[in-house]
């Protein structure tokens, strides 16, 4: 733990109706911090500022302040301030009170209430609106009083609920400036919510991204962005091509059917591996000498800045770039792609393990529920781990249809296939290679192809 810490985080799990929202969340915010708690709706992100906040109390870990276990400590008794979604400014009262409200409570001279909201004012570029009715403003103005009414109580931190999130975009864009100043002339600490990438990127010193109540990965934007830790952190911040690929030694790595030089090294020799090139990192070239591979474009939009092309390479993959200058569809292409822009991950998984029992000859039960399968040397009760492969899953249009149910959970395009998490009716998870297009959220019959599933000794 950093010696200027002011909030550490400690083993913090919280589970509402049986289900765990967060699970063993570790990490801690340095004094001055500009911290953004980053991830898809339900990840557990708002949870998680609430507990800071006190709104929600955990039902294992701490949070310590300075030192202190403030888990137990009501809110209104943190030295903390949290501006909402929603604003929840007193209607009734015109900007100057709104901003007033907590230090007429604390009872403080009317000099230094008059002192204190002036200067919020300032900082907020609000100073001539303090006899306005809070209903006349507009959405980013009535956003700068709630910020002001938190920070005039000078809190030693700052949580932000997406407090940009009703705003139109070019509203947003603006207060993430404003944002970004008030944080650096006020230099409190600040915690925000967000599930806006961009919106992180811009203002963070430190993201934590978060998915399904665990931590994925805590680091700087540069690092978040350039040094993804798994495949969910490369899609989910900003565009990518995630691709399978096979270590063939250090420096050395295979992908869509070609070799490439890269920077990476200790994955060990024909290790199988994920690859992530940003969109950005392909680069088109005149020179054969330069070209790695070649492709044809099949797609080319104007994206305002840069142009967004879809290429099909010569090896049958197809990859996103992103370029200033336009390929016109049906163009033939030469492309390249620099070490330093291949980013190599260690792959979370190579094939689907389940524990399961054997039922009898030719049967085996994982799953909760009964399969053929190639059952010699194995006796009736034994419990064996069963393995199958991605390609050896069946997913079918209708949840009746297949010895399981389920629901498309995640998806990953890998350039030439699809790699999905499928959820089951029960809660377990496989995951699937396969050419045809799902969506999130689409719900599914699951059947596992004949002799795709191999068992082993649970002991080995």
């Amino acid at each position: 733990m950093a010696k200027d810490c002011i909030i550490d985080i400690r083993h913090l799990s919280k589970s509402f109706g049986g289900v765990k929202v967060l699970d063993d969340i570790n990490f801690y915010v340095r004094r001055g911090e500009f911290v953004t708690l980053l991830g898809p709706s339900g990840c557990g992100k708002t949870t998680l500022l609430r507990q800071i906040a006190g709104f929600i109390a955990p039902d294992e870990g701490c949070i310590m302040l300075e030192g202190n276990d403030i888990s137990g400590i009501p809110p209104y008794k943190r030295p903390l301030n949290t501006v909402f979604q929603r604003y929840a400014l007193f209607p009734h009262l015109d900007v100057f009170d709104n901003i007033a409200f907590g230090l007429k409570l604390s009872k403080l001279p009317q000099e230094e209430i008059e002192a204190r909201v002036k200067k919020m004012l300032k900082l907020v570029s609000m100073t001539d609106y303090e006899d306005r009715s809070v209903e006349s403003l507009s959405g980013g103005q009535q956003q700068r009083v709630a910020i002001a009414r938190a920070l005039v109580n000078y809190p030693k931190v700052l949580l932000l609920d997406e407090p940009l999130a009703a705003l139109d975009l070019k509203m947003r864009k603006d207060m993430q400036i404003e944002l970004k100043e008030i944080h650096r002339k006020m230099g409190t600490t600040f915690i925000y919510v967000t599930h806006d990438q961009e919106e992180a990127l811009t203002l963070s010193d430190t993201i934590v991204v978060l998915n399904e109540g665990r931590i994925q990965q805590i680091g700087t934007p540069i690092d978040i962005y350039n040094e993804p830790r798994n495949s969910f952190v490369a899609d989910f911040i900003g565009e990518s091509n995630i691709l399978d690929g096979q270590m063939i030694r250090d420096r050395r790595v295979a992908f869509i059917g070609h070799e490439f030089d890269c920077v990476d090294e200790g994955f060990g020799e024909d290790v199988p591996v994920d690859v992530v090139v940003r969109p950005e990192d392909i680069y088109f070239t005149a020179e054969p000498s330069r070209c790695q591979f070649r492709a044809k474009v099949n797609s080319c939009i104007f994206k305002g800045v840069h142009y967004e092309m879809w290429v099909d390479t010569d090896s049958g993959y197809e990859l996103m770039i992103q370029d200033y200058d336009p390929y016109p569809a049906g163009t033939g292409v030469m492309l390249y792609i620099d070490p330093d822009d291949i980013q190599v991950m260690h792959k979370e998984r190579t094939c689907n393990v389940f524990p399961g029992t054997v039922k009898g000859e030719g049967k085996v039960e994982f799953l909760g529920a009964e399969f053929e399968a190639a059952t010699d040397g194995f006796a009736e009760g034994d419990e064996v781990n069963v393995t199958v492969g991605f390609n050896g899953v069946d997913l079918l249009d209708h949840q009746d249809e297949g010895k399981l149910s389920g629901e498309v959970h995640f998806l990953l395009y890998k350039g030439n296939h699809y790699h999905l998490t499928v959820k089951t009716d029960d809660g377990d998870r496989i995951w699937v290679d396969t050419n045809d297009i799902w969506d999130k959220g689409d719900l599914v019959g699951i059947d596992l192809k004949p002799g795709a599933i191999k068992l082993s000794r649970r002991d080995d």
